[in-house]
């Protein structure tokens, strides 16, 4: 994908059509198309979920999302998907479809548009966030983003889409039903088996049955969960465990959160208006998240339950409930920063009660250990972890995975959102389930699975590796330059300044040796007076007249490098500067 999304603009090609009953197919006999699966994001990993179905020439794009960079992606503030497949295949492409409005599902729209200027389809909810996130990124790509309702069919292509509810932990999330001219596709979107949410439907069994009545070619299902035994508990669970905890508060209870998790939102609102509590809302996403459900009706926000911020400090402190985000430990997020004494409004003190209502992402339990630490350590109480049950989480266990597969009973399965082991298992519940080995395929980002209909097989393999974004700028992951960076936190980096006379050739006066976040010059001065000396001599003893400054650059290098290491065991980015020539 090019830098900066500087790519041409699409051809102009028609616009897809609405109907709201399904296409009647045609008596007349004829050849069907290849079908291919084409996960580009997503598998084999937690985020970045981006997956392409191909249909001759016609292709469907469901999801376009971001992964949070991992603790050695230093300076990166989002990972997207490779999306050069569907640039290259641009004029082909009719339509991405959203299943649902989380970042890693939808962060990377305003990259896809910019490269692949395509209608968008999703739900209520997901449109509003899509354009918010538009808003805030800047982007000034004019988005065709539709409002679609479950049960509406949308004609993309030779491929028919509609969208069907399922419970999660955000409102407006859908499965897909997509017909081909080879067969019924069912992709689950990320789902639980809630049978009376706080917000929003229930996962609708009896679309799923009756799409499953008949001969369903391929499901494409949610494998998060994959290894939790029995069922997801339902979302009203929580509710009690944060009455009790505001309940018997003698001080400010502060509930952190994934802004996404309206019904959570919900609940503590409901429970805070209780108690006759106020609520101040903190957090630039929770901000955002709490305004656009409520001026769509889906947050209920109590009268006079909610506070401007400027009125906190009027209130004893078992009058106030601080709704924020940073569950996962991010550096700027608001929790967070209430953790290290940097929130501009909010100061944890002994009273506090910061409830952690979330679990820590895979990857990032170190950096939430040391978040609840800092907050234990200026004095609040935190109640976190799985015994104490203020968290459930929004996707099915084994048992509603089993569910699925007995209504739908697809020909073909396809274990998708999860890391590998989510998907070995997955498939393991479905070969259990009575699907044949050879109709299971637990792909990686990139494979290019080809049905015919009567059996599949990985025929390709298009790129699909990590693009890294910082603010407008986009690249691909460069493990060289991820290395630098990594070597530069650990043992930061030498300059050494050399100066050559133009005239003679040789060395004026001593190299100037500077470190940034190797050692303290101060403490070090014998250390470093050493590695002056040391490629003084190096270039002395090598240096010609007729010597390029090259040359002179890379002895320096070695020389200080293997002069340091002796001496201290580290290895810092040595940079030298030679200049005079």
């Amino acid at each position: 994908m090019p830098e900066n999304n500087l790519v041409p603009s699409p051809e102009t090609r028609p616009k897809p059509s609405r109907t709201t009953t399904r296409r009647r197919k045609s008596k007349k006999k004829t050849v069907a198309p290849r079908l291919r699966i084409i996960p580009l994001g997503g598998l084999g990993q937690i985020g970045k979920n981006m997956m392409a179905l191909e249909c001759g020439d016609d292709i469907i794009v469901i999801d376009a999302g971001i992964m949070f960079p991992s603790e050695e992606m230093i300076g990166v503030d989002t990972v997207i998907p490779d999306m050069s497949y569907l640039v290259e295949n641009r004029t082909r492409v009719r339509g991405l479809v959203i299943t649902h409005g989380h970042e890693d599902h939808i962060g990377a729209v305003s990259y896809l548009l910019s490269a692949v200027n395509v209608p968008v389809y999703a739900t209520k909810l997901s449109t509003r966030l899509i354009a918010m996130g538009l808003k805030q990124k800047g982007s000034k790509v004019k988005a065709q983003v539709n409002e679609v309702a479950p049960g509406e069919v949308i004609t993309l292509g030779c491929m028919t889409m509609e969208m069907f509810p399922v419970c999660h932990s955000i409102p407006d999330a859908v499965g897909l039903i997509i017909e081909t001219p080879l067969g019924t596709i069912v992709h689950t979107g990320d789902f639980k088996l809630d049978h009376n949410p706080v917000i929003g439907e229930p996962t609708d069994l009896h679309r799923l049955a009756l799409v499953g009545s008949k001969q369903v070619l391929l499901l494409l299902s949610d494998s998060t969960y994959a290894e939790l035994p029995g069922y997801t508990p339902p979302e009203q669970t929580v509710a009690d465990s944060l009455d009790r905890i505001v309940m018997g508060a003698k001080g400010r209870v502060i509930v952190a959160t994934f802004s996404s998790l309206v019904a959570r939102i919900q609940q503590v609102m409901d429970i805070a208006a209780k108690y006759k509590r106020h609520v101040f809302v903190t957090g630039r996403s929770m901000e955002g998240i709490v305004k656009v459900t409520s001026e769509i009706g889906y947050l209920n926000v109590p009268p006079r339950t909610v506070s401007k911020y400027e009125q906190i400090h009027n209130l004893p402190p078992d009058k106030v409930v601080i709704l924020t985000t940073g569950t996962q430990g991010e550096p700027t997020s608001a929790l967070v920063r209430m953790g290290t004494g940097e929130h501009p409004h909010v100061k944890i003190r002994e009273g506090d009660t910061v409830v952690m209502s979330a679990t820590p992402i895979p990857g990032n339990e170190q950096v939430v250990s040391k978040t609840i630490n800092n907050l234990f350590r200026l004095g609040a109480n935190v109640v976190y972890g799985s015994q104490s049950r203020v968290h459930v989480h929004g996707h099915g266990s084994e048992e509603e995975l089993k569910t699925v597969f007995n209504l739908v009973r697809p020909k073909f399965f396809i274990p998708v959102h999860g890391e590998y082991r989510h998907l070995a298992k997955h498939a393991k519940i479905a070969e259990d389930m009575g699907i044949p080995r050879e109709n299971i395929f637990v792909l990686d980002n990139g494979d290019v699975l080809e049905l015919d209909g009567t059996k599949g097989k990985v025929v390709d393999k298009v790129p699909a590796g990590d693009f890294v974004a910082n603010g407008p700028i986009i690249r691909e992951l460069d493990v060289s330059v991820m290395r630098d960076r990594r070597l530069l936190s650990r043992d930061g980096v030498v300059f050494v300044t050399i100066v050559i006379s133009p005239t003679t050739g040789r060395l004026e006066g001593e190299p100037v040796i500077v470190s940034k976040g190797f050692v303290d010059p101060e403490e070090y001065g014998e250390l470093l007076e050493g590695g002056r000396k040391a490629v003084a001599s190096a270039v002395a003893l090598g240096k010609t007249a007729g010597s390029g400054r090259g040359a002179i650059e890379a002895r320096a290098r070695e020389t200080l490098a293997r002069y340091l290491y002796e001496k201290t065991h580290r290895k810092p980015v040595i940079i030298p500067v030679v200049t005079g020539l």
